[in-house]
């Protein structure tokens, strides 16, 4: 086994007269299942279709579509693994300088909307024949969507993009079924029975068991309106109790999404991941430099998939669902003896986890036959009674995988559920996770600590996170280790104004904590985030929610969060003298900021130029406290875990 082709010239080696498929993605070709289009055409091989692969054409040049020729069956088409836009640009909309998923890092290899760009490229030279769009580009804009980058509504991308089929979610085996469908002679418009895909509509008479959604033209009309056409399809994403929606554009073309295909079992888990992965780039980019996405996953193990967790801000729940899958145990000791071989492996494996590394199996027991509820969440705002807290199987699996020889050390860096940690019976799990799986610091996701904002992001209360970090410290104090948090925190999600800003301001000089960088509220396509952004409305209850939308406030958000740093100052005094807060600039020990007379303010400008070029301590905000420090009362500084700086914003889903 080897590379699918991505030339003419290796598809000849191959003897291949021509493929049934041709596959176009966004991102340059990597052979590892952590990456959409490796999954799909190992999926496709594994059942005896030819595949060519097709990363990065010149969407300018109607030739770098044809090289392959006409396909057998049809064209699949992907953005990659991200949306092309939150590929692009920053929450900012400025153009970001690097690309993790092309050779060298090159930015400028794939189009704006790459999914639409790439289908109609393909409909100049080929009108006829299929094309089947998928991805998280494709998935999460299958229906109506809010649009950040042009401040508007847009339409599905099934209509914009021409294509005849759309694939939403994971989609192994939709594909499938699509290929043996095309393959028996059905045209692709006659492919309209799958679950797990959209299609179009001229009418609706051969549409049954569906639920009318408002028109685009009355979504575009009205923000109240969408909001509830949002929730509807958020309360249609489970398998087990989701209808067929419809959504109108004018009166003779419909969008039709199928219910979301059932979740994979453990058996074809296990059966996907042990598809025949070169597990590296095409060696053609090593001239380049590589692709620099393979260095976070080379070395890591995908355990499961799916999030019950259901953060308003992730979009997991519209693109792989509340239900968790998993593979075996077997199966990832396997993947990690093979990782063993590499001859770049040091010993270490990176991760073992997924969207929540700590979810090793659905929520509660009923979900596997019931699916999960509409009209309930499993750990917001409180854990569900049904919830099954239980990590002995994720304990187990970890055992197993650091007992392996050659391998000195299993992390967890993908993030855990601290609520769903202390949901659980024992400490058993944060003890062991403390002694063997923590690399010095511990991510967590509290993203902030004003009550108001958490309950807009669908999180646990900070009360929550507070005592997760006090049995966090208190674990690692018998176990004699200094490790630390970090926490992922943003600013200007809906909910959060000046107010909630100060107050996580002021939790952080609390508990000395100085984040480097800080992630801006993302309005990503199909997110109750985005939907509150967009409308001004909780989609859940209908009552209006406050929105950052001025770029200076916005602004003025995030300095709050990073007080600390000098070049701030200016952007911090202004949000706490808007906010009425004038008593948090001062000398008192809970000030953020001291008063400055203008001349005191040209030193520190002088000052933050120089230490750019040389990094000292700044003066103008104490130090963060050593553990093994005293203060001046000789008692030792009562606080939680030390909150350790950011060093990487984080890549949220979608982005």
């Amino acid at each position: 086994m080897g590379f699918l082709p991505i030339t003419p010239e290796e598809m000849k080696k191959l003897g291949w007269d021509a493929p049934d498929f041709v596959f176009v993605s966004g991102d340059a070709y990597v052979d590892h299942p952590s990456f959409g289009p490796a999954i799909i055409s190992r999926v496709l091989e594994s059942r005896g279709y030819r595949v060519a692969m097709l990363p990065q054409p010149d969407w300018r040049d109607d030739a770098s579509i044809r090289i392959f020729g006409r396909p057998k069956l049809g064209f699949l088409v992907s953005s990659g693994n991200m949306d092309s836009m939150v590929n692009h640009y920053t929450v900012a909309k400025k153009r970001r300088s690097f690309d993790a998923y092309t050779p060298g890092g090159a930015t400028g290899r794939r189009p704006d909307r790459a999914t639409t760009v790439y289908c109609n490229l393909i409909r100049r030279s080929y009108r006829d024949i299929p094309i089947i769009i998928g991805g998280i580009e494709a998935s999460l804009r299958r229906m109506a969507h809010y649009d950040y980058w042009s401040d508007s509504l847009r339409r599905s991308v099934l209509l914009d993009s021409q294509a005849d089929l759309l694939v939403y979610g994971m989609g192994e085996y939709a594909i499938a079924e699509i290929a043996d469908a095309l393959a028996s002679g059905i045209p692709a418009e006659e492919i309209t029975y799958i679950d797990g895909t959209v299609y179009r509509a001229r009418s609706l008479e051969n549409v049954y068991d569906y639920e009318l959604l408002p028109s685009f033209e009355g979504l575009k009309a009205d923000r109240r309106e969408y909001a509830h056409s949002f929730y509807t399809q958020y309360q249609n994403t489970d398998p087990f109790t989701a209808r067929r929606l419809v959504e109108p554009y004018g009166e003779r073309e419909f969008v039709v999404q199928n219910p979301p295909a059932k979740p994979l079992t453990t058996e074809q888990m296990d059966e996907i991941y042990a598809l025949p992965y070169m597990r590296a780039y095409h060696p053609s980019y090593e001239v380049a430099g590589g692709v620099p996405a393979i260095t976070e996953i080379k070395f890591s193990l995908t355990s499961c998939r799916g999030c019950f967790g259901a953060c308003n801000f992730c979009a997991l729940t519209f693109h792989q669902g509340r239900i968790v899958q998993v593979r075996s145990h077997d199966s990832l000791v396997r993947e990690a003896e093979l990782l063993t071989h590499d001859p770049d492996f040091k010993g270490y494996i990176h991760d073992v986890g997924g969207p929540t590394a700590n979810f090793r199996h659905p929520a509660c027991r009923k979900q596997l036959e019931k699916g999960a509820c509409r009209e309930r969440q499993c750990l917001f705002p409180k854990p569900c009674p049904n919830l099954d807290a239980d990590h002995s199987d994720y304990l187990r699996l970890l055992r197993r995988l650091r007992a392996i020889p050659g391998v000195k050390k299993v992390f967890v860096r993908s993030g855990i559920r601290f609520d769903y940690v202390l949901a659980g019976q024992n400490d058993a799990f944060i003890r062991e996770l403390c002694e063997h799986h923590v690399s010095g610091q511990l991510k967590l996701a509290p993203e902030h600590v004003s009550d108001v904002v958490l309950r807009a992001m669908g999180k646990p209360s900070n009360s929550v996170y507070r005592r997760f970090l006090e049995k966090y410290e208190r674990v690692n104090q018998r176990l004699e280790k200094k490790q630390y948090v970090e926490p992922y925190l943003m600013s200007s999600h809906p909910g959060s104004g000046l107010a909630e800003a100060i107050e996580l301001a002021e939790y952080l000089q609390e508990t000395h904590g100085s984040p480097e960088q800080v992630q801006d509220f993302y309005p990503t396509p199909s997110t109750i985030s985005t939907c509150m952004y967009y409308t001004g409305l909780d989609p859940r209850t209908m009552e209006p929610v406050y929105v950052a939308r001025n770029p200076h406030e916005k602004a003025m958000q995030r300095a709050l969060i990073q007080f600390r740093d000098p070049k701030n100052y200016a952007l911090v005094t202004e949000a706490l003298r808007k906010a009425g807060r004038e008593d948090l600039i001062g000398y008192g020990p809970h000030c953020l900021v001291r008063p400055r007379t203008k001349r005191a303010d040209t030193a520190t400008a002088r000052t933050a130029q120089r230490s750019a070029a040389h990094p000292v301590r700044q003066k103008t905000a104490p130090a963060p406290q050593k553990r093994n420090k005293k203060p001046a009362s000789g008692r030792p500084a009562p606080r939680p875990a030390y909150e350790k700086s950011l060093k990487h914003p984080r890549k949220r889903d979608g982005e």
